[in-house]
């Protein structure tokens, strides 16, 4: 075989190599854009939520101070006492309960409460005017509370409180009742008294109280903090709408509790995308798998 049929031959084999290359890859090609096409038009699975409103506030967190609603003050002289109430583990009494028996008169508790020794030893009366009890009222505890003049202008009458110790896992709230017309120059601040519900009895007058005053309360359209996309300076959310996702700006205020409250851009009873932002473009077919 002369040298040219061999050049033809191995030309001719290497054109074939080539043609099939090129052509192999623009089926692969193909095959990679339809699956591509088929992923990007497939629905994504999302978890969305209903745009709906929330209760939404400002809080001040400080300390206050427990005192009986109600306190009465027993005084006995040792000469006069007859028998008196068994002090044990503050008993409580009733209205009209015997708390101590003496010479010329009974002495009975003017209110519900509970009763405590005060300034004596066990079986010693002390002076002549000594005084052996007290009688709290503490179904209802007032609070007294020291609050930076700054906030001066939130504080009034009804405000919620929250009150907690860390005694007991345990919330107990109020709202606040009185507001001193003086702020103190010394510690430049405003005292404030709040009344909390204390039915269980558990808090007692002298207790050091974690407070929360909430203000500015708003009842606003509120989304899940997850649905929020902040890019640069645009805040937005994924709007669902036909099963496809659009893009929605919004404008936003107060967060509070996994929750954000939305001013403007978004209506009640919206659907958004709540988890899985990243996941998704405008424009993506989605299927909604559950809602948050």
């Amino acid at each position: 075989m002369s040298t040219k049929k061999k050049l033809i031959i191995i030309l001719s084999i290497v054109a074939v190599v080539i043609t099939s290359v090129i052509i192999g890859r623009a089926v692969i090609a193909n095959i990679v854009k339809d699956k591509i096409k088929e992923a990007r038009d497939r629905p994504v699975g999302v978890i969305a939520a209903k745009v709906n409103f929330s209760n939404f506030f400002d809080k001040l967190e400080t300390f206050g101070t427990a005192i009986a609603n109600q306190t009465f003050s027993i005084r006995i002289k040792k000469e006069e006492l007859i028998s008196s109430i068994n002090f044990d583990e503050y008993p409580s009494v009733k209205k009209g309960d015997v708390i101590a028996k003496l010479n010329d008169q009974i002495i009975v508790a003017p209110f519900n409460g509970k009763v405590g020794k005060r300034e004596i030893t066990p079986g010693i009366l002390g002076g002549d005017d000594s005084i052996i009890a007290t009688l709290d009222d503490i179904e209802t505890l007032k609070i007294d509370i020291k609050i930076p003049e700054n906030f001066l202008g939130v504080l009034k009458k009804g405000l919620k409180i929250e009150a907690s110790s860390s005694a007991f896992e345990e919330t107990f709230t109020g709202q606040l009742e009185t507001i001193s017309s003086r702020v103190d120059p010394t510690t430049r601040s405003i005292l404030v008294q709040a009344k909390i519900n204390n039915e269980s009895e558990k808090l007692i007058p002298g207790m050091l109280l974690n407070i929360s005053l909430i203000f500015n309360e708003t009842n606003s359209l509120s989304i899940p903090e997850e649905a929020l996309v902040i890019q640069g300076n645009d805040k937005f959310v994924y709007l669902i709408e036909n099963n496809k996702i659009k893009k929605n700006s919004v404008t936003i205020g107060k967060r509070n509790f996994g929750k954000i409250e939305i001013l403007s851009g978004l209506n009640e009873g919206n659907t958004i995308l709540a988890e899985g932002t990243n996941k998704v473009r405008p424009g993506s077919n989605i299927k909604i798998t559950k809602y948050q």
